[in-house]
């Protein structure tokens, strides 16, 4: 596969388990980078442990830098599934909502109430997601 079509993250081994290895990386919004961010105070740094389903990479120990990747068609879908559909159908149920109470009130409580049951039911298919959404570590 070619690295163009890769996500990639540099990252640090922090647990394993058999035939699971914990990887921490630093996600970073653009701000993160910038030379004033000190005296700015908008900068946007968040560690998350990704987990990893690999038997390959058994000689990896904890603290051993590397480097993790997701097939870019993979993140996109992430993407569409937790920011996308999301806002499509909190915009849908505000408009819907708005039309058919005339109460703005309503529609927007109706609006974020219905994403209860869309991250509800997300959340119950958090293993078959796991199972779609997976990381590789690139070997090195």
């Amino acid at each position: 596969m070619d690295h163009q079509d890769l996500i990639t993250h540099s990252g640090i081994v922090t647990r394993r388990e058999t035939g699971t290895i914990y990887v921490s990386i630093v996600a970073e919004s653009a701000c993160a980078a910038c030379h004033a961010k000190g005296v700015c105070g908008m900068s946007e740094m968040q560690e998350k442990v990704v987990e990893i389903n690999d038997a390959e990479h058994t000689k990896l120990a904890v603290g051993t830098p590397v480097t993790v990747a997701m097939k870019r068609t993979t993140g996109l879908k992430a993407v569409l599934f937790g920011y996308f559909l999301p806002f499509v159908l909190l915009l849908t149920t505000l408009f819907v909502a708005m039309g058919y109470y005339g109460n703005e009130g309503k529609a927007g409580l109706l609006a974020l109430a219905i994403l209860l049951p869309y991250y509800l039911v997300l959340y119950m298919l958090r293993d078959k997601m796991k199972k779609r959404f997976e990381f590789t570590i690139l070997d090195t």
